[in-house]
């Protein structure tokens, strides 16, 4: 039977298509879509026949067009949850209109979905891919509509819950007067063998995604070293400080890194070091708040044998292990007052002592020193040598928060998925519009290192070709800005109780995606260091472990990681 519909008047099509102007990004629904010229998918198009050939390219466009298809029939089942089997597929016509791709008139159409029965007949006018092939080959000898027939198989197949195989009978692009398509389930056609070679994934193009997991794995476990291009960002609080950064680079004066917890000043330091002369020598870091103040001195300048009990072997300290290099001092306002008199004196003249030894040594060492808390409050207490400040405070580099720089997450994002993706070996399709709309507008108090670990829980949670949800990034947290809402559907079950049910949900959530219990562990551990700042003690309490335990853990992640990251 012909059939016609008037779709857009009923369920308001048009107002589903959103452009975001401030962020460069068009909606469709919750998908996101892009508009290009032609004559650039024409360009694009040319350059996979002539590289990979006609048959390879057919099946590249053809799933193409079959994944686009299923995403579409996903969008109508949710606009019209009551609509009749003719409505519901004839939604698919509509959205490929509405997309610039091809105009869609009914020649026929017979659907019974709860009985499995279809058959549909449909003309093509103003087919854009006819039209490019034409352009850039003319006239082929068989049809030329590849991701327009992989769109129709994919979008009615999610409708239908079954193969349905399309085939074009005629087409502009092999001389036709306009293009016509007959589509019916797999079974029902006697030679399809030959059609579905192109809706199979390709084993050259497998072959190349594990190349590319392979690649990715090996750029983030050879080497903890990083460079400045390894820091991801455009907006311009982030540019002001990598230009700073390559300025302080050029020269050997000390740098002093000012910035809330977690906005990567480790990573600064490092990308400093990168660029710098020193480069070829080490970069060594400390924790100056990690370490118990009775150990600090011997950390930093080394100790003597017999200096003190305990100490049965003569060490070098991180001054001397950064020789002609650069030594970073993370926290250094957590120094001792001795502390802060011996590194006042190597920053001024050169030389040390270690402890228990009497003999002074040179040394060679540009210092980068890092804090999140304000010495100049810390000096007016009493609690940082006034010298000492001066002498750090030469060329101050303020890291600008997160929040500074929203404009930034989506390129964070897409570096993070790339990270953990080929750390934990998983095949991530993505992230959700609604997702990325989330973290935009989220506070960020752990700034990108809570951003960091927010994607690597997500990855792990995320199942295998799948895209990363709100659900697999927030717990239930508050957005807090616009569209508090957004969060409604991922806390309606948790927040009842607050107690047994909400920890139910989320176990059963990880069972659900095949979590297991070490990638649980290591969120567990991750989440506890960041809402206690980084103070390992108040971390271990919340974790019912000893300080040793929770450090012993964290050790032992860092070393099968292959690594950390600032």
């Amino acid at each position: 039977m012909a059939t016609e519909l008037d779709l857009g008047s009923v369920y308001h099509l048009p107002s589903q298509l959103r452009l975001f102007f401030d962020y460069g990004r068009i909606t469709l629904g919750e998908h996101r879509m892009i508009m290009l010229h032609t004559g650039a998918v024409g360009s694009l198009r040319k350059e996979l026949i002539d590289t990979l050939g006609v048959d390879r390219a057919r099946g590249v466009l053809t799933r193409m067009g079959f994944a686009s298809g299923e995403r579409d029939a996903e969008l109508a089942r949710k606009l019209m949850p009551h609509a009749s089997d003719d409505e519901l597929l004839m939604m698919g016509p509509r959205l490929h209109s509405l997309e610039g791709i091809v105009s869609v008139s009914p020649i026929r159409l017979d659907i019974d979905i709860a009985n499995g029965r279809y058959h549909g007949e449909f003309l093509w006018t103003e087919s854009y891919e006819a039209e490019i092939h034409l352009s850039n080959f003319g006239v082929h000898h068989e049809p030329v509509c590849w991701t327009q027939i992989g769109y129709a198989a994919g979008y009615t197949s999610a409708i239908m819950g079954r193969f349905i195989l399309y085939r074009e009978v005629e087409c502009r692009g092999q001389g036709d007067r306009h293009c016509r398509i007959l589509g019916k389930p797999l079974e029902n056609w006697d030679d399809a063998d030959g059609d579905m070679k192109y809706f199979r994934p390709d084993r050259v193009a497998d072959q190349l995604l594990k190349l590319q997991a392979e690649v990715e794995h090996l750029r983030y476990s050879i080497d903890k070293d990083v460079a400045m291009g390894d820091m991801v960002g455009g907006s311009p609080a982030f540019l002001a400080t990598c230009n700073l950064l390559k300025k302080a680079a050029e020269s050997h004066v000390t740098v002093l890194l000012l910035g809330e917890t977690g906005v990567g000043k480790e990573m600064c330091a490092r990308a400093l070091h990168g660029h710098s002369p020193r480069a070829n020598n080490a970069f060594v870091a400390i924790n100056c708040a990690a370490i118990p103040e009775e150990l600090i001195e011997s950390e930093l300048f080394g100790v003597e044998k017999g200096a003190f009990t305990g100490a049965q072997h003569s060490r070098p300290g991180r001054f001397e292990r950064a020789h002609g290099g650069t030594l970073f001092l993370d926290e250094v306002g957590e120094l001792s007052a001795a502390a802060q008199a011996k590194l006042l004196r190597v920053l001024q003249e050169g030389e040390f002592e270690r402890i228990g030894d009497t003999r002074t040594r040179k040394v060679d060492v540009r210092v980068v020193a890092a804090t999140n808390v304000d010495l100049q409050q810390a000096v007016d207490q009493g609690k940082f040598r006034a010298d000492l400040y001066y002498r750090l405070n030469i060329f101050p580099v303020v890291i600008p928060s997160l929040r500074e720089r929203r404009d930034d997450i989506a390129l964070l994002v897409d570096r993070f998925l790339q990270k953990y993706s080929a750390r934990h070996g998983k095949r991530i399709s993505g992230i959700t519009e609604r997702a990325l709309d989330a973290l935009r507008k989220y506070d960020w108090p752990g700034n990108i290192r809570e951003l960091e670990n927010m994607i690597e829980r997500g990855v792990i949670i995320a199942g295998s070709d799948q895209k990363i949800d709100i659900a697999d990034l927030f717990p239930c947290i508050n957005i807090g800005r616009k569209e508090p809402a957004l969060l409604d559907e991922v806390c309606d079950t948790r927040d009842a109780g607050r107690g047994s049910g909400s920890l139910k949900d989320m176990v059963d959530h990880a069972l659900d995606h095949s979590t297991s219990l070490e990638e649980i562990e290591v969120l567990m551990l991750q989440a506890a260091v960041d809402r206690a700042n980084g103070n390992l003690s108040l971390a271990a309490r919340s974790l019912g472990l000893t300080r040793p335990q929770l450090a012993y853990r964290l050790k032992k992640r860092e070393s099968d990681a292959g690594g950390t990251t600032a």
